[in-house]
This record gives structure tokens, C-alpha cells and sequence, in this order.
């Protein structure tokens, strides 16, 4: 194993956070079979865990498959979130209150900056396992470390919390800040979750001040 691989628990805690987030949001207004993501999330990060445990040190196409799919079970919910959501608020659902509406626009947030920086530390440079190997896969982002390596640890990498911070700064700002993406995959997934977060916000802020009815 690997001591220059990143270990395992960062990247499974932001899955079962994300999990736990959506499983205790307020049930109102949700669509059938709501439980059916929750549970293949679960089921495929315990599968990555018990491939590669400890540290993420083994390059295999089948587990980057695995990871892909569980990236577009927790896309695919937060996104059918949204537009539900969205739906609840311009028709004014009956029987969701705007402490629902509030709180599942919260905890949708919170999913969204889980979900992308999954996806960015999932692609960037190959993944965690070719960052390990320090494989010459050209970085989708510049990190501060890479402009300032006088500042950085010697042998610096980026790891999950580093591409965690990168999400919460682009769905807060609604742009890059100090990590700015360098390729084109990088900077239209950012614009996604971009205007997935604008999305969200509009449609709270505009419930909270009554804006649009209900």
C-alpha cells in the first residue's frame, strides 16, 4: 500500500453525509420510490470500500466504473431534487410549508457541493489512484499549491478536502475563486454546479420573501 495515497473515509463520509442528508429531509413533496437512490449509493460505496480499502492506491478500470456510477446515482438525485423542488414552490404544492420548502432547499445545497467535488476529485489528473502513482495525466485545475509550491508541503497533491473546498467556493460565489479549472470538462461542470446552486438560491430566497406565491 501506498503511503502517497490519500486514504479512503474522507470521500466515504461526504457519501454517507450526502446519504444521511437526503434520506432526513423533509419527506413532503417527494416522488415515488425516493428511497431506491439512497440505497444504491450505500450498496456501491460499501463495494468500492471492500475493493480497495485503506488507502485508494489500486488503479482499476472496473473501480473507476463503479465510482462513475455511484457520481451519477447522486447527480441524478440531486438534480431530480431541484426540479422538484422548483415544481413545489411554483405551484404551491399543498400541504408543504415553506419550512419544508426551506429546509429541503438547505439540504440540497449541501448535496450539490458534496456531489461536485466528488466529481472533481474523481477526474481530476485520472483520479486519486493516478495521483498517487504520480501518472503524467495533465491537472484539470490549478490549485494555490501549484502557484506558490514555496508555500506548500514538499511532494503537495491535492486530496478530497481539497477538492471539497474548491465545490463550496464555486457554489458560494457562483465562479471559481483562488482554484481555477484549466480544462474544458473542468469549467462546464463548475458552470453546472454553478447554475445549480443559482438555481437553489433564487428559489429560497424568493419562497422566504414570498416572492412567488404559496
Amino acid at each position: 500500500m501506498s503511503t502517497a495515497a490519500e486514504p479512503r473515509w474522507p470521500m466515504a463520509t461526504a457519501v454517507v453525509a450526502a446519504t444521511a442528508l437526503y434520506v432526513g429531509m423533509p419527506h413532503r413533496g417527494r416522488v415515488p420510490g425516493w428511497w431506491i437512490g439512497p440505497v444504491l449509493q450505500l450498496g456501491l460505496l460499501g463495494i468500492l470500500i471492500a475493493q480497495d480499502r485503506g488507502r485508494i492506491d489500486r488503479r482499476s478500470a472496473s473501480l473507476h466504473r463503479m465510482m462513475v456510477a455511484l457520481l451519477v446515482v447522486m447527480t441524478a438525485g440531486t438534480v431530480l431534487s431541484v426540479v422538484v423542488l422548483a415544481y413545489d414552490i411554483l405551484v404551491a404544492l399543498k400541504g408543504v410549508t415553506a419550512t419544508v420548502l426551506l429546509g429541503r432547499g438547505a439540504a440540497i445545497r449541501v448535496e450539490n457541493v458534496i456531489v461536485f467535488s466528488l466529481w472533481y476529485w474523481q477526474f481530476d489528473r485520472g483520479g486519486p489512484a493516478e495521483r498517487a502513482a504520480d501518472m503524467p495525466v495533465p491537472p484539470s485545475f490549478a490549485f494555490p499549491e501549484n502557484a506558490t509550491p514555496e508555500l506548500a508541503p514538499a511532494g503537495w497533491r491535492p486530496t478530497y478536502p481539497d477538492y471539497l473546498y474548491l465545490s463550496f467556493t464555486n457554489a458560494t460565489a457562483f465562479s471559481p475563486t483562488d482554484t481555477l479549472p484549466v480544462r474544458r470538462w473542468a469549467k462546464l461542470t463548475m458552470m453546472v454546479q454553478a447554475s445549480l446552486s443559482l438555481v437553489i438560491a433564487i428559489l429560497v430566497i424568493a419562497r422566504a420573501i414570498n416572492v412567488l406565491p404559496g
